[in-house]
């Protein structure tokens, strides 16, 4: 059975997507580790309810220590790597890593964005995404699973999917939809890379 550690920062919801994957068998991994860098993130409600070692791992102690970054992504990494994954997969995970974290796991960290490839880069894609369709800049958006590199959505693409966006559309619909194509398009490119 392959392990994954889990990385997030929010609600979880693409984390509850793979924990149902692997609870049907549909996702033949387990995952052994979950982690977010905030506190109340209900994303480790749903880690603990599925009887999944949960840990919060915030950087503002490192940066109120004037620790650096570095220092922050090799312990990150540290804790990671004593949950033995065989891939680490971002889900929402909100810091960029750099080479402390990744040198670690080389060619084992996928990341999700809400965004298709070379569109959107960063925070709030689907906002952006929303406000170029309104524009007439665009006909629709999607989202991708990418390879991590240091620098921000940018890794090579594992996986992509359209999701249209509609004239009657308000911000909530399209997220909403955009949320269910990653649940989907999630779970499809860890187990194809698994």
């Amino acid at each position: 059975m392959k392990r994954l550690a889990v990385l997030i920062s929010g609600n979880g919801s693409n984390l509850q997507a793979i924990i149902d994957a692997c609870k049907t068998g549909a996702l033949p991994a387990e995952i052994a580790l979950v982690v977010s860098n905030h506190r109340a993130a209900y994303g480790l409600t749903r880690a603990e309810r599925a009887g999944i070692p949960a840990r919060c791992f915030p950087w503002k102690p490192y940066r109120d220590a004037g620790r650096s970054r570095a220092a922050y992504d090799a312990d990150l990494a540290d804790l990671v790597a004593a949950a033995a994954p065989d891939l680490v997969v971002l889900a929402g995970w909100m810091h960029v890593l750099g080479p402390a974290f990744l040198d670690r796991f080389p060619g084992r960290v996928l990341n999700l964005h809400p965004a298709l490839p070379g569109t959107f880069p960063g925070t709030d894609a689907i906002a952006r995404a929303f406000e170029a369709f309104s524009r007439g800049e665009i006909t629709h958006t999607g989202v991708m699973v990418h390879w991590v590199v240091p620098e921000v959505d940018a890794g090579p693409v594992v996986a992509t999917a359209q999701a249209p966006i509609y004239p009657t559309d308000a911000l909530a619909d399209l997220e909403a939809r955009v949320h269910a194509t990653e649940h989907r398009l999630l779970v499809e490119a860890i187990r194809t890379v698994l």
